[in-house]
């Protein structure tokens, strides 16, 4: 089977990030089907290698894995502002269409939103081949719900009605649609934007291969200035979803433990206002240590007593499952979590691997950190605990191939005998 991926976000080699797809893609090639990315150039973790030039449109390259990767140019103003976000969007839209033109004709094509702008170069590369091609719309958030209870878009404006419009029409022109959550289902169905027999569900899930549990690194400790500290990690995009103002908050209140520190690895386009207010309030006890290799990521949740997840206090967050968390728990990292709704679930009651503090309360987030910094045998049973289920429930390379066996059925294409994987519904 030859496999298109549209995906904007697709991480550059060693870049850190959301390493989905980069995952997907390397057990597909792996397992002897043909893999091709469309990605953009500059996404949420920064620029993902050399600059694709405006002229040039996209360049080929190799990513992980062998898998063949079109690098289409995006406007390098990604994290600069909301609006100039809007531009890079824009930009990958333009360039992925024109690339798609230029791959070998796949047997199944999948667009993976947000941004939800890569339906329209998967939708037209659907169309422009001698016969349609099938295709999978993949949610991995509700957009444009999410930019609009974040305060990004507002209800009624132009550039909203536009979204919601995209996202219906993918929801009716795609063959299946894969959510990542059972509560992103429930929403599609509801609004009626899709039959329950359209959606299929492969979550997220954690790359076993690459994060395990390994002692502490002395060498990490040293270079990342950590000897001695009790250090809870936050991997992950800084902007205003993630609301990270909160753990400025939660430091100011844990002043009088100099050895806690709140370390903060990713990007986006808060980080530079909060590095600002932390140096301005005199907070030592929280660094922002910008994007890292995902290479060295495991050594740095390794060396944390425990992870942190945390998002906006809104009702639209109560539906996901964040990313980092699945990388905590293979790790065998407690957890804690300031995210209610279905994370709660899956981390604190199914898994049992981490605390829960309400969104946007520094007071209850200090409570949980420090309840973890005091209590070493609890983060060693919340994190084994954590890891257990990890392994039971949500092998990246197992779900891999259950998405293989989906794809398969849409193209008509055999693929290779799969190992079965319960759902994260059926631990619900």
């Amino acid at each position: 089977m030859r496999i298109a991926v549209f995906h904007q976000h697709y991480l550059g080699q060693e870049q850190g990030g959301g390493s989905r797809f980069n995952s997907m893609a390397r057990v597909w090639k792996q397992k002897g089907h043909d893999v091709v990315v469309v990605a953009g150039s500059v996404n949420y973790a920064g620029r993902t290698g050399d600059p694709v030039r405006a002229r040039d449109l996209f360049r080929r390259e190799i990513g992980d894995g062998g898998v063949e990767v079109l690098r289409c140019w995006v406007p390098d103003t990604y994290s600069r502002s909301y609006l100039q976000r809007a531009l890079a969007f824009l930009g990958y839209t333009l360039s992925a269409t024109l690339a798609s033109l230029f791959i070998e004709r796949p047997d199944v094509i999948i667009a993976t939103s947000p941004p939800l702008v890569a339906v329209v170069p998967a939708w037209i590369a659907s169309k422009l081949r001698w016969r349609r091609i099938p295709w999978i719309f993949e949610v991995r958030d509700l957009w444009p719900e999410s930019a609009i209870t974040t305060g990004i878009l507002s209800q009624g404006s132009l550039m909203t009605r536009i979204l919601y419009r995209m996202e219906a029409f993918a929801a009716k022109c795609a063959d299946r649609i894969n959510v990542l959550t059972p509560a992103f289902r429930d929403d599609l169905v509801t609004r009626g934007l899709a039959t329950p027999d359209k959606i299929v569900f492969v979550p997220n899930a954690a790359d076993l291969d690459r994060f395990q549990p390994a002692p502490p690194s002395e060498t990490v400790a040293e270079e990342m200035g950590w000897n001695e500290k009790k250090v809870f990690l936050y991997a992950g995009a800084h902007g205003r979803a993630n609301a990270l103002s909160q753990l400025l908050a939660t430091a100011h209140l844990l002043k009088s433990r100099p050895d806690v520190l709140l370390a903060c690895v990713g990007d986006g386009p808060e980080r530079a206002t909060l590095e600002e207010t932390a140096s301005r309030e005199g907070l030592s006890n929280i660094a922002f240590y910008g994007p890292q290799p995902k290479t060295r990521m495991p050594a740095l949740i390794n060396a944390a007593v425990a992870g942190v997840a945390v998002l906006q206090n809104n009702p639209t967050f109560r539906t996901v499952y964040p990313n980092k968390v699945f990388d905590y728990m293979a790790c065998a990292k407690p957890t804690v979590l300031g995210i209610d709704g279905v994370a709660r679930d899956l981390v604190c009651a199914q898994a049992e691997a981490g605390l829960f503090a309400t969104p946007e309360d520094a007071a209850s987030l200090a409570k949980a950190i420090l309840t973890l910094a005091d209590n070493k045998e609890l983060c060693e049973r919340l994190g084994q605990s954590g890891l257990r289920w990890v392994r039971q429930n949500a092998d990246r390379s197992v779900l891999a191939e259950r998405y293989l066996d989906i794809l398969s059925d849409l193209a008509g294409k055999p693929a290779f005998p799969s190992a079965t994987v319960d759902s994260f519904a059926t631990t619900r």
